[in-house]
């Protein structure tokens, strides 16, 4: 029973490090896109997303309310963005965006995470030309037609539109994020997205095989550990 108690216990603390890195990661992204557009949802459209995004990732309306106050009064931290390229295990691409207070402690962090997996960090623009930045929409679904002509008629310009397992999944521009989710949500009553972001999409894939394996986990669970880390993207493919 002791053993079974203290298994449960590391699971349990692992899912609230877990939750609090969540937070901590929406707290400080809503911060600044509060500071750096206003704290009003209505007409700061990027805080309005962050916010939405925020609520369907469980985040308590707590952590969203401080970020905000945060952002509204004078001072508080000075974060700048921060992104950093390279090739990770098995030769995948890789993208890892940063929100930072120090540049120093944050490139440190990375590069170690790049160095102990036999990873490589490159310079701006290693790879970001192997990766579209997309806005992405996936909800049930197996027509397309209904949905293109939806699209057509708002006048959104979409990349492509794939349907499959009973899912339509529509690729856009980022920057017709807005005009694409007013269109279908006003088209077709009651939508639910199962996705709804702005990402990056590799054009290609790299499948990761044998020892590169574990490598790669072990590269992905560093980064994802390190505070400073908000978004990481990348072309892997495991071969299971």
């Amino acid at each position: 029973m002791g053993r079974a108690f203290e298994v449960r216990k590391v699971a349990m603390a692992k899912t609230q490090a877990a939750k609090s890195k969540v937070y901590s990661k929406y707290g400080k992204e809503i911060y600044v896109t509060a500071k750096n557009g206003g704290p009003d949802p209505d007409t700061n459209l990027s805080l309005r997303r962050l916010i939405e995004k925020a609520k369907k990732d469980q985040v308590p309306a707590h952590v969203v309310e401080k970020a905000i106050d945060k952002a509204s009064g004078a001072g508080g931290e000075d974060y700048s963005t921060a992104r950093y390229e390279g090739y990770g295990p098995g030769g995948c691409m890789v993208i890892v965006d940063c929100l930072t207070d120090n540049n120093n402690r944050t490139i440190t962090e990375v590069r170690n995470c790049f160095t102990k997996t036999n990873a490589k960090i490159g310079a701006p623009g290693a790879v970001m030309h192997m990766f579209d930045h997309q806005a992405i929409f996936a909800f049930a679904g197996d027509d397309d037609e209904p949905v293109l002509e939806a699209l057509i008629m708002a006048d959104a310009d979409v990349t492509d539109i794939e349907v499959e397992d009973g899912m339509v999944t529509v690729f856009a521009p980022h920057t017709e994020f807005y005009k694409v989710k007013t269109a279908l949500t006003e088209t077709f009553e009651g939508i639910e997205f199962d996705t709804e972001e702005i990402t990056f999409v590799p054009q290609t894939t790299t499948t990761i095989t044998g020892d590169d394996i574990p490598l790669f986990e072990k590269f992905m669970d560093m980064l994802n550990d390190c505070d400073d880390v908000q978004d990481i993207y990348h072309n892997a493919q495991v071969d299971e």
